[in-house]
């Protein structure tokens, strides 16, 4: 079975190819770099995402905090997590890299803020 790609690793956006024969990887053609190599192996074997989204913040100057996970995590999962970043707020101020969700769902990754906002 001959699977098809398009690399979002870099700005390059290579066009690669993977040949799998009964769940097995045969080969990964077409990667301009070894980054693409395992961008698809990745993709084929093991999906995973990261996410920025943002929280509601109160008292601060700004209406919302932009966060984001501090890893991947699976792919499948996504919408899981959107729902639990989704029940949180926060008190204004807040600093990058304060961590809102400890282990999101046990998935061994941080909801964190990426914006210093302070308080009005």
């Amino acid at each position: 079975m001959l699977k098809k790609f398009v690399c979002i690793i870099c700005p390059n956006g290579c066009e690669i190819s993977a040949e799998l024969e009964e769940g097995k990887i045969i080969s990964v053609q077409g990667a301009g770099c070894q980054r693409g190599q395992e961008y698809v192996r990745q993709e084929l074997v093991n999906p995973v995402r990261n996410i920025a989204s943002s929280v509601l913040l109160e008292g601060g100057v700004l209406p919302l905090a932009s966060v984001r996970l501090s890893s991947p995590v699976p792919k499948s999962r996504i919408f899981d997590v959107m729902d639990e970043i989704k029940k949180a707020k926060l008190t204004a101020p807040v600093s990058i890299g304060q961590t809102v969700i400890h282990n999101v769902l046990g998935l061994g990754s941080d909801v964190v803020v990426t914006k210093n906002i302070s308080a009005n």
